[in-house]
């Protein structure tokens, strides 16, 4: 597995490939993961570091794939099959050993990379760069072998908008069997510390950038402090990630009288945010950039009810008023489904159950299947051996 990003940077991206990796290390596999050295990190088994620049893109340092390491340690492995992760710089590297190696590169469209020309400063250069961004997309996609999408809204948008002639299947982000299984104890200790007397404990777990739509956020949670007013309830809400936006929006949160509401806790050992969202009545998601949105599906196993913005990738997963609440992009309509998903109780206990039943239906182990029958079917395009691998009850000994 090739990636731009990876532990300890922070996002949907890393824990994606985490899992996955794990999961088909348990079903008997090798799985190596090429990943940007960040000078601070662990050494762990089957990540393989390679350099990168001090400098950085939205929060992430910039891999440097000017080495040659990549086609020596693919040899030396004897690997079988790339799946690259990003599109670019890495995505550059997967297409060349491709052709180098003459191996089948699989790359899963994790994010909708339209939404992060805000970075971009101009009009005139954000029309430029989405014609280049379309483009680069199409291209790369379709000298791929195997596009993954994860979720259907996804595969149309790659077929019909992007007008990839690759094949594509859909591949969800899975969710570890622990994620259903939060630890009672820090629950209530997690609950205890930041209620702090208020009636309701919300939260958010997110990178703290322009395209996780945090100011639209912050507008919601003053338009719900107010409607919860009339009712004399009030709430928190934990903010958890890290970001460069994190000191405007703390400024924002005061400009808007959310100082003391809305706290935040900076980055989580990923194995406790099932702890956190655990703890909290609704967990808020308001991005319009996500394929798929892995934190709501965690967020939904743990069993707290989501409350989302109605968005490409989220709708595949969250149904309105049958396991979460989908809005507008609207503040005051974003603070009705939060006040009505509370204020309901017949329907706050619908939203639980069910999702904790739509979680279900994305374990990893299942997902990890998937993609091990997806692998092997491309493998035997390219007539490649494969020893003792078991699909279902067969063996494969071609």
């Amino acid at each position: 597995m090739l990636t731009n990003n990876y532990k300890p940077y922070v996002g949907g991206v890393p824990i994606s490939i985490e899992h996955l990796a794990e999961e088909l290390r348990k079903i008997g596999h090798t799985v190596y993961v090429f990943a940007p050295s960040y000078g601070k990190q662990e050494d762990e088994p089957y990540v393989i570091r390679y350099p990168s620049f001090p400098m950085a893109i939205a929060g992430a340092p910039v891999p440097n794939i000017l080495t040659g390491m990549f086609q020596r340690k693919m040899r030396e492995l004897q690997i079988d099959l790339i799946h690259v992760h990003h599109p670019a710089i890495v995505g550059n590297v997967a297409l060349a050993l491709r052709r180098q190696l003459g191996i089948p590169v699989v790359f899963t469209y994790h994010t909708r990379y339209e939404e992060y020309l805000y970075y971009v400063k101009s009009l005139q250069q954000v029309e430029r760069c989405t014609g280049v961004i379309k483009s680069y997309l199409t291209y790369f996609c379709n000298h791929c072998d195997l596009l993954l999408a994860p979720t259907p809204g996804i595969e149309k948008h790659l077929i019909y908008e992007k007008g990839v002639e690759t094949p594509v299947e859909i591949l969800p982000t899975g969710i570890l069997e622990e994620n259903f299984y939060p630890e009672k104890n820090m629950v209530c200790e997690i609950r205890k510390r930041y209620l702090q007397g208020a009636d309701y404990l919300f939260c958010t777990v997110a990178r703290l950038a322009k395209e996780k739509n945090l100011d639209f956020l912050l507008d919601a949670l003053k338009k719900t402090k107010e409607a919860l007013a009339f009712q004399g309830q009030t709430f928190h809400h934990l903010m958890i990630g890290e970001g460069l936006e994190r000191e405007h929006l703390e400024q924002k949160c005061l400009e808007l009288g959310l100082e003391g509401q809305v706290i935040f806790l900076g980055n989580v050992d990923n194995r406790q945010i099932k702890n956190y969202q655990a703890a909290c009545d609704l967990f808020l998601f308001t991005s319009k950039s996500e394929t798929q949105g892995i934190v709501v599906l965690e967020a939904m196993a743990a069993g707290t009810p989501v409350v989302a913005v109605d968005a490409t990738g989220v709708r595949d997963v969250v149904r309105a008023k049958e396991n979460g609440m989908l809005t507008t992009e609207d503040a005051d309509c974003f603070a009705a489904a939060i006040e009505q998903a509370l204020c309901s109780p017949g329907l706050y206990t619908r939203l639980r159950d069910h999702a904790k039943k739509t979680a279900a239906e994305y374990a990893e182990t299942e997902i990890a299947r998937r993609a091990e029958r997806l692998y092997l079917q491309l493998l035997s395009k390219y007539q490649y051996k494969c020893y003792n691998v078991r699909v279902g009850n067969e063996q494969c000994q071609n």
